[in-house]
């Protein structure tokens, strides 16, 4: 089995594009949410989220045609040519495979076609778009954008999906089924998930505040993010820069409730993760939260750490209260930030947080700023609908050990 490093991140979110420009954000505690120009929100009594102003994709890809592919596609293929240029690889082949993973694909087009069968009665569906909307279509943007002709898988798991897209790699690079591999996902801003999450009562009215006494909810979000997985002596042999080990991960479905998390289950996969990646709960210095900002959510994620970490929970902080919710891209946002932390010693914080909640004593959500912090070993959750929950835990580039 061969140890997993990560030598490579293309982050396209709404706070930064790029490595340096993300990881400033970070720091920086910027917030990504403004109102909403993708669609018409006159509608709505909540109207903000985390959308990717002035994205463009021409200025970002190399190789595929930005009119072939939708929004979501192009997300992921952007993202995987930053982290392929960020790990100075100019070509994958044969060694090379994507996993990405997403919540609602290119479901944009599905609201369009909708909105004109609804306004023009029934017709052909629009043939471009009908082209465009296979989920599949994501993984297989970012294999056609870096040149990689491996397996190209896109992971349908929800808000866990970037995780189970993270693991995935992790195993092929591992068992040294593949010496490489892209892993991450994307998502897009839709009225579709909008109008779904406003109608379950799970919207904030301006910001999202996880583990803040006045929470009141999530904000949807989009982009897309990327991380190149290789072997620690590929990586070392050519000479590239390593900014993390992956150590492990755990996955659980307890398929316990529709949307509702369920706190043994997380419970589970806490521990199977830390265990199945050799570290103690005393030996993590930092956990990066699902931290959606609704109140069940963050209740049931709070009282799952600490049954984990006992009377020693390290600092817990979301990176959703910058980005908003970027779904299945989530999770992999997080994962970039971790390698971030660990690599340049920081903990990223929880802005929007005012006010401490009692029902969620003994988390620290590390609030307003990042905190500068010799970080070594990082848990990331992962929570998605349907009861899917994935974390992994990553530690230090071994060069730094």
């Amino acid at each position: 089995m061969h140890r997993v490093v990560i030598t490579g991140l293309g982050p396209v979110s709404s706070i930064g594009t790029g490595v340096e420009d993300f990881c400033e954000a970070v720091r920086m505690g910027k917030s990504g949410i403004s109102q909403i120009t993708s669609f018409d929100v006159s509608g709505f009594e909540r109207q903000m989220a985390g959308e990717v102003k002035g994205f463009d994709a021409g200025g970002l890809v190399t190789t595929v045609d930005t009119a072939e592919w939708g929004r979501t596609s192009l997300f992921a293929a952007s993202a995987a040519r930053l982290a392929a240029d960020d790990a100075g690889i100019r070509d994958f082949g044969d060694d090379g495979a994507v996993l990405m993973g997403t919540t609602s694909g290119e479901i944009q087009h599905i609201v369009t076609m909708t909105q004109s069968w609804h306004e023009s009665g029934p017709a052909l569906p629009d043939r471009r778009l009908s082209a465009q909307l296979p989920a599949g279509r994501l993984a297989l943007a970012a294999a056609q954008e870096i040149g990689a002709t491996g397996e190209a898988i896109t992971f349908g798991t929800a808000c866990a999906a970037g995780n189970y897209a993270l693991g995935y790699a992790f195993d092929l690079v591992r068992s040294g089924e593949a010496p490489l591999a892209v892993a991450g996902g994307a998502d897009s801003v839709s009225r579709f998930t909008h109008a779904a999450f406003h109608r379950l009562g799970a919207l904030a009215k301006d910001a999202c505040r996880p583990f803040d006494r006045e929470r009141d909810g999530m904000l949807t979000a989009e982009g897309g993010v990327a991380l190149v997985l290789e072997s620690l002596e590929r990586a070392q042999g050519r000479g590239a820069r390593i900014y993390a080990e992956v150590l492990g991960y755990a996955m659980s479905c307890d398929a316990h409730h529709p949307s509702a998390p369920e706190t043994d289950s997380i419970v589970r996969c806490m521990r199977s993760a830390l265990e199945r990646s050799g570290v103690r709960p005393d030996q993590v210095d930092y956990i990066c939260a699902h931290g959606t900002g609704t109140r069940v959510n963050d209740r049931v994620e709070s009282e799952a750490i600490r049954r984990v970490y006992g009377g020693r929970v390290p600092p817990v902080s979301s990176l959703k209260s910058m980005l908003g919710h970027a779904m299945g891209a989530a999770s992999g946002f997080s994962a970039v930030a971790c390698a971030l932390a660990l690599s340049r010693g920081f903990i990223p914080p929880t802005i929007n947080h005012r006010t401490m909640d009692p029902e969620l004593d003994g988390i620290d959500p590390v609030p307003g700023t990042a905190r500068e912090a010799a970080v070594r070993v990082v848990q990331s959750n992962a929570f998605g609908f349907g009861g899917n929950n994935a974390i992994v835990v990553l530690g230090s580039p071994p060069c730094a050990s």
